[in-house]
């Protein structure tokens, strides 16, 4: 199949759609919502406070090393079946966190959530990119998709607060039980059957052990380095281990016939270019919500729900960015709008760092939250966008299993290092002093969040100028394709 062949609609695209942008509001909301319950999980379940955190890290860590398998297993073993099974790992895990009553039962259940989780998002876009024909479609259902995560995180910091404080802690788990239950029964009757494959293909297994284990222990040593120390046995063996095994994962890749990662895929430009700028939005902007959730409570005393509410205006402006990414790539071209993005964002955070400061008011922040926010919802569907193109549809699953890697190692990545410089201060502080040690120590992190969004524009630069707007010649075997604006080639 030609790499920018044209694949056949759904019958019902808008339900489709609402499927899986329901199925992306779910998985957003779950990477926020559990923040706000982990002291009461805490007291409840016997946690000392410096283990709590295991319970968003056994999420992280499992989700981040299994998204290569996850793209790939969507290619080979069917996407509609790979993201019923996700929802249905979800729901069960869901119910399962909010019936633990010791540690161990609810960090597996994390644990397993965030398999789900590695599951459904490359699936979810894989179904996207194949059931929505490249161009003007499928820009408007991955700005859907986008928005829809952008609600999740709204939700997610909301609901957290208001279900802890109404019903405790377990409702923060118990709610994703009917969401992610409905859509996948609901995507058996919506979504269109996998096609039966003709071709006789081999699952990899070997680089799929090699590339999960080295993922895993990666985002392990990347996600518990700061609480661990860098010096640690523990993170320090994480990543010698990770080290020998995506090098042996290479390995297997550029010798096996049917690799479970193609290392030609990266030949395309736009998913290389792709992956490389999803890698650097969430070192950068990820993090974004971390400090200002810091910044909020820790520094200016907000509680939970009053944080919660807090986050209504950047995630408001971060999907209306995202709706405006489809209408500007339909009339600039992926390119333009990448850099616009890029552009706006980053002025947006240089603004925010402002705000950064332990006598100022929530009202210095709202400029640069909305600025910022509107600059990350452009770029945050025209890097997807852009990861997506040229890839065949047979293929969309690795290709988006890889920019998802990228992107959850980024965060990652980001998170240990701008933590670090951010706490440099505030050793042997308490009170205001503390409090004004962390506002300066987080004004420049997110200054250099600006920084490393304008790397993000230099790498941007290297998409074809014409890339968007190319008109492809159509093959005699199909329809003509569509341009950025949406005219017949």
């Amino acid at each position: 199949m030609s790499a920018s062949a044209v694949t056949a609609g759904p019958r019902r695209p808008g339900l489709v759609l609402t499927l899986l942008a329901l199925a992306q509001m779910t998985f957003s909301l779950d990477l926020n919502i559990v923040f706000v319950a982990l002291p009461d999980i805490g007291a409840d379940l016997g946690f000392p406070g410096q283990t709590q955190q295991l319970v968003v890290s056994a999420y992280v860590v499992l989700a981040g090393g299994f998204l290569l398998l996850g793209g790939r297993a969507s290619d080979l073993f069917g996407r509609r079946r790979i993201f019923v099974l996700a929802l249905s790992l979800y729901a069960v895990s869901s119910l399962a966190g909010g019936l633990a009553t010791s540690p161990a039962t609810i960090i597996a259940a994390r644990a397993v959530q965030g398999v789900g989780g590695a599951l459904m998002l490359p699936s979810t876009l894989a179904l996207i990119n194949t059931l929505f024909e490249e161009g003007p479609r499928r820009n408007r259902a991955l700005a859907v998709w986008g928005g829809a995560g952008a609600t999740g995180l709204t939700l997610g910091a909301l609901l957290g607060g208001v279900l802890t404080e109404a019903f405790g802690w377990p409702a923060v788990f118990y709610v994703n039980v009917p969401l992610a239950g409905l859509v996948a029964l609901a995507a058996l009757f919506v979504i269109p059957r996998d096609e039966l494959r003709t071709e006789r293909r081999t699952f990899d297994l070997p680089g799929a052990l090699t590339a999960t284990g080295g993922s895993t222990l990666l985002v392990f040593a990347l996600v518990e380095g700061p609480e661990l120390g860098w010096g640690s046995a523990a993170v320090l063996g994480a990543l010698v281990a990770a080290a020998v095994l995506l090098a042996a994962f290479t390995v297997i890749e550029s010798r096996t016939a049917d690799p479970l990662m193609p290392f030609r895929l990266l030949r395309n430009r736009s998913l290389s270019v792709g992956s490389a700028i999803t890698f650097l939005y969430m070192a950068t902007f990820g993090t974004l919500p971390y400090f200002l959730t810091v910044l909020l409570q820790s520094v200016h005393g907000f509680s939970a729900l009053q944080t919660g509410l807090a986050f209504l205006v950047p995630s408001l402006a971060i999907a209306a960015g995202t709706q405006l990414a489809e209408r500007l790539t339909a009339r600039l071209g992926t390119r333009t709008t990448l850099l616009s993005g890029l552009v706006v964002g980053a002025l947006g955070t240089v603004a925010l760092a402002f705000g950064f400061d332990s006598d100022a008011s929530y009202l210095a922040l709202v400029p640069g939250l909305i600025v910022s926010g509107v600059g990350q919802g452009i770029v945050w569907t025209g890097m997807w966008i852009t990861a997506a193109t040229g890839t065949a549809a047979e293929e969309q699953g690795i290709a988006n299993g890889v920019a998802s890697t990228t992107m959850n190692i980024g965060n990652a990545i980001g998170l240990a290092v701008l933590t670090a410089l951010a706490d440099t201060g505030t050793e042997g502080r308490s009170g205001a002093a503390l409090r004004a040690a962390t506002a300066d120590g987080e004004f420049l992190v997110v200054l250099l969040t600006a920084a490393g969004m304008a790397v993000a524009l230099a790498i941007a630069l290297l998409l074809p100028r014409s890339a968007p707007d190319r008109v492809h010649a159509p093959a005699p075997e199909r329809a003509p394709e569509l341009t950025g604006s949406g005219r017949p080639a």
